[in-house]
């Protein structure tokens, strides 16, 4: 019985192996379905690694899975795979199976974030008890490293890190709609996990102990000296030493939370320059160079601690839009997690005894938004400032800074906030002045990262002038920017029994501490908070600059300035839309209206148009209020801030082009140039400037027709090209009637207002017939209204048409007769 019993894992992973390649989806669930219900661990232990793959796809991304990332309610498949993947479904089942009998699964040190792999490699061990006790050590050296994992937390980081691995989508697919499957499972994780409501519901199975208790720390054959007596869990030191534990699930199984928290906030906010990784690590980290430099590099001398190639480490990290979505969902349902905390437990002060009194859960919602997301969120978002491109698509990363520093939006049972219209006279309550205090480069540092960013962004847009709007707004609220004013004098006040502070204001447990053990008598003073907070972020050296300061008062005076410009180039612009409107109405199909083409081609932003021009003028004049009343503008004041700009003068220079040179194929911008056209102050008359004959096809054109009358005058050009340029380069009359059929003036001297090249200028200049006129509409209803009038007066088609060609020449004459005088008036 023995032998088949060792075959028959590898023969089940075969089978499905097969069948992942001919059965549908809901077939394959409903077989592993049953394959999970029947086997016993010891044969599921087998399939999981192969099966966690198959969901989330490889970890270099080969392999693409299930797609969660572009799988949508609309799709057959979509409930399928969220009922198989939910927190109470067959997968996590097997998780559980599996996680009772204490399997563990390697994962390469390689795809773990770029700093955490870098310094552990250098041999320094991560502030993060999540990779404590779990590097196994192989005889090859540091750079085949592996993470021992236990089943859940396998799984676990096999989710977070399907977000982050680059993807091949197909064409006409992007992964950054907040409906898709793995959003969703983001969500339903966070909400069964870190619930706001009740406790984490129990494991379903149990062991030879009665339930599925946390990993306990297994004594490693190779440790870093030092850490060897340390818990894989944040809550472990706290949970392990609870008198009633067994008399509490909810102190057994809140290690899947902390689990679930901890490898989102590794795999997703671990993003930033080493440098900056450095200066979080806790100070009492040590390197055991000896043995790494005995295990990787025997054969050169014994280096000195920190020394190797972190310095020269850089993360080349680029956080989609996708990412940012799913890290804004995570912060939004912290907020909430750590609101519903109830008033009494949130108001009573900590005791070295609290613990005694709470349950593991509520001692974690008191923490977790301070001790687990604070330091990475900062360093992801200002990562997130400093390069993403200056667009519309910042707005993700806006929403996600706003929605952390408004943590009061996210209190009681409304997770979604209401609508701004409804906040906007609400004040901050002042319970929330301790959360400004110790968030306090959240609100200042970030609003000066975010003031570089708006300076040198196109306010005319509506969506970049929203975004101007929306943190004015959030930091014009009631009673905000006095708390983040108290902040800034506690950390200006003089150090008095700080110099000998620790790095971090809390101790970690390499210091002895728990994270969530109750705070030090040493941090109850307000001051000591707000400058832990700080240096603990900025280091001990950092250059504080005041929100409310001289210098930063000046950068937002500068942004008014531009606000202001932008306002009047969206007055223009307004302005200039409805004369064209007018310009083109219904009139102009009878000829009282501009023909041109390239009036209809103006080259203009859908943004830049219409009423989205007049959203941006509501978003700017808005913006204006709330910057006023955060630094305490007076009307007077911003008045004449504006009157300083010379409207009248301005729209003198709009008139003109930027500043430019002379180039050998044209104009050149000069960086004043640039300046005038990102302030709005000057531009160019942006118009077609290729082949008129080859512009695209308009709404008011018959496709086939311009398509027919371009091969025919095509034709007709290529033969008598010779003819037409010796016809119209004669001084007589019938050059000048040649000219006016044949050339189009207007059309060379309107090219030399913009940058264009020598090459394309001469080409243009070139005599040709074009018949493209024919094949608009309005042309076309206007023949058929003049055979028409002719049928009125009983003459045929061939006379109507003899007619028009005659009124067509008589026309021709007269322009040639008289244009030049008519030019000059």
């Amino acid at each position: 019985m023995a032998a088949p019993t060792l075959q028959q894992p590898s023969f089940l992973l075969a089978n499905l192996k097969a069948d992942s390649t001919t059965k549908p989806l809901l077939q394959r669930c409903q077989d592993l379905v049953k394959v999970i219900d029947e086997y016993p661990a010891k044969e599921l232990h087998l399939i999981f690694p192969w099966l966690v793959e198959s969901v989330f796809g490889s970890l270099d991304g080969v392999i693409a899975g299930w797609n969660l990332r572009l799988l949508h309610s609309r799709s057959t498949e979509y409930n399928i795979a969220m009922e198989f993947l939910d927190p109470s479904g067959p997968m996590m089942k097997l998780v559980y199976k599996l996680q009772a009998e204490e399997y563990k699964y390697e994962i390469p040190v390689n795809y773990l974030p770029g700093p955490v792999k870098a310094s552990i490699q250098e041999g320094v061990l991560p502030d993060c008890p999540l990779f404590h006790n779990k590097l196994q050590f192989p005889l090859s050296g540091l750079l085949s490293l592996n993470l021992a994992l236990n089943p859940f937390e396998f799984y676990m980081f096999n989710f977070a890190y399907s977000l982050i691995t680059p993807k091949s989508y197909p064409q006409g697919h992007h992964g950054s709609n907040t409906d898709s499957g793995y959003f969703v499972l983001v969500d339903t994780y966070l909400k069964y996990f870190l619930p706001t409501e009740g406790s984490v519901p129990p494991s379903p199975f149990s062991d030879s102990r009665g339930s599925v208790t946390a990993p306990s720390p297994r004594s490693p054959s190779v440790s870093f000296a030092g850490y060897g007596v340390h818990s894989p869990s944040l809550l472990k030191h706290h949970i392990f030493h609870q008198p009633s534990v067994n008399a509490d699930p909810a102190a057994q199984e809140i290690w899947r939370s902390e689990t679930l928290l901890q490898m989102f906030v590794e795999i997703w906010l671990h993003h930033y320059s080493l440098e900056m990784y450095q200066k979080l690590q806790s100070p009492q980290l040590a390197l055991l160079q000896y043995r790494l430099s005995m295990s990787s590099m025997p054969c050169q001398p014994h280096a000195p601690p920190g020394s190797g190639t972190l310095h020269t480490y850089q993360e080349p990290f680029s956080p989609t839009e996708e990412h940012v979505l799913v890290v804004r969902l995570l912060v939004k349902h912290l907020h909430a997690f750590s609101n519903s905390l109830k008033p009494e437990q949130l108001s009573s002060s900590p005791s070295a005894h609290s613990h005694t009194h709470n349950s593991p859960l509520e001692e974690f919602k008191r923490v977790v938004v301070q001790r687990f997301v604070q330091q990475k969120l900062y360093l992801f978002l200002q990562h997130c400032f400093s390069h993403w491109p200056l667009d519309a698509s910042f707005r993700a990363v806006l929403e996600t800074w706003l929605s952390y520093i408004q943590p009061w939006r996210y209190t009681g049972d409304k997770i979604n906030p209401l609508p701004d219209q409804n906040n906007q006279n609400r004040t901050v309550p002042d319970r929330w002045a301790s959360f400004v205090q110790e968030n306090l480069l959240m609100y200042t540092k970030l609003f000066q990262v975010f003031l570089n960013r708006a300076v040198r962004t196109d306010l005319v847009n509506a969506k970049n002038a929203l975004m101007i709007f929306r943190v004015a707004k959030v930091f014009s609220q009631p009673n905000l920017a006095e708390m983040i004013q108290t902040g800034e004098q506690l950390f200006l006040e003089p150090e008095h029994v700080l110099h000998h502070r620790q790095p971090r204001g809390y101790l970690t447990p390499s210091q002895g501490g728990s994270y969530l053990s109750p705070r030090q008598r040493v941090v109850t003073d307000t001051v000591f908070r707000v400058k832990s907070h700080v240096y603990a972020l900025e280091g001990q050296d950092c250059q504080y600059k005041q929100m409310f300061g001289t210098e930063l008062r000046g950068a937002v005076l500068k942004l008014i300035q531009i606000i202001a410009q932008a306002r009047q180039t969206a007055k223009r612009i307004s302005d200039h839309s409805v004369e064209v409107a007018s310009s083109n109405s219904f009139l102009s199909w009878f000829g009282m209206g501009s023909a041109d083409l390239n009036n209809m081609y103006s080259g203009a932003e859908p943004e830049e148009t219409g009423e989205c021009v007049k959203k941006t003028h509501e978003f700017l004049d808005r913006a204006l209020e709330n910057l006023c009343q955060i630094f305490r503008l007076n009307p007077g004041q911003l008045t004449q801030l504006i009157s300083n700009l010379g409207s009248s003068q301005d729209d003198v220079n709009y008139q003109q082009l930027p500043d430019c040179v002379q180039g050998e194929n044209g104009l050149i911008l000069t960086d004043l140039g640039r300046t005038q056209i990102i302030n709005g102050l000057r531009r160019f008359d942006i118009r077609y400037q290729g082949d008129p004959e080859l512009q695209p096809i308009r709404s008011y054109e018959n496709a086939l027709m311009v398509r027919l009358l371009f091969r025919i005058s095509s034709l007709v050009n290529e033969r008598f090209g010779r003819h037409m340029n010796a016809l119209c380069s004669r001084p007589d009359f019938l050059g000048r009637l040649g000219r006016h059929y044949l050339a189009n003036p207007d059309w060379t001297t309107r090219l030399r207002k913009s940058p264009v090249t020598r090459r394309t200028l001469e080409r243009t200049r070139q005599p040709r017939l074009s018949l493209r006129p024919l094949a608009s509409y309005r042309t076309l209803l206007m023949l058929l209204l003049l055979y028409l009038f002719g049928a009125l007066l009983s003459l045929g088609p061939v006379s109507s048409t003899l007619l028009i060609l005659t009124g067509a020449l008589v026309c021709g004459l007269f322009m040639a007769l008289l244009g030049d005088k008519l030019k000059s008036h």
